[in-house]
């Protein structure tokens, strides 16, 4: 039973941090990355559909992506995706492929995305509290039920606790190395 409870708040605490692993890597660095892309999501015949799944993505240099549609009859929708999304860039259109220049970014640009990245943090560390919360929860409930000893749901509460603190430490090694990564330039 506590065994149980501790192992499932493991894997949502893993899960969480799963997340936050995405959403770091959906944020702006100086980089050009394809993970950048992960959120658009792109009109495609009046449906709408992830940009990963209609493209390729080649990376040549740094500051350059270059995006090859599957199906070339998309290319504007893509082309217009891109001109909405938040990223700042200006696609180019060949023919066959979008090339996409990632423009520097500002030290304020770099700021704000520091900014993001630290809410996103803080949002992963607040999903890996309310596990350990719902953990803490069910085994206090066993304890109050008798269906474990006092000793046992001590040591389980410690292993929550433990389990707790290095998913959060996990979250902040991820947002330092975030934020290593907005602020070089």
């Amino acid at each position: 039973m506590i065994d149980d409870t501790l192992l499932e708040a493991e894997e949502k605490m893993d899960t969480a941090i799963e997340f936050a692993k995405e959403q770091f890597g959906a944020i702006r660095t100086g980089r050009a990355n394809a993970g950048m892309f992960s959120s658009l999501e792109v009109d495609y015949y009046g449906a709408p559909t992830p940009l990963q799944q209609l493209a390729s993505f080649n990376i040549p240099d740094g500051r350059t992506v270059l995006i090859s549609p599957f199906d070339k009859s998309s290319m504007s929708a893509i082309e217009k995706t891109l001109r909405e999304s938040d990223l700042g860039v200006n696609p180019s259109n060949d023919g066959n492929t979008i090339r996409v220049i990632m423009p520097t970014l500002t030290e304020e640009r770099r700021r704000d995305y520091v900014k993001l990245a630290k809410t996103k943090a803080e949002d992963a560390r607040i999903s890996v509290r309310g596990v350990r919360r719902k953990a803490k929860e069910q085994i206090d409930k066993a304890v109050k039920d008798g269906e474990v000893g006092e000793d046992e749901g001590a040591r389980a509460e410690k292993e929550l606790e433990a389990l707790t603190k290095k998913h959060v430490d996990l979250v902040d090694q991820l947002l330092a190395h975030k934020e290593s990564e907005l602020l070089e330039v």
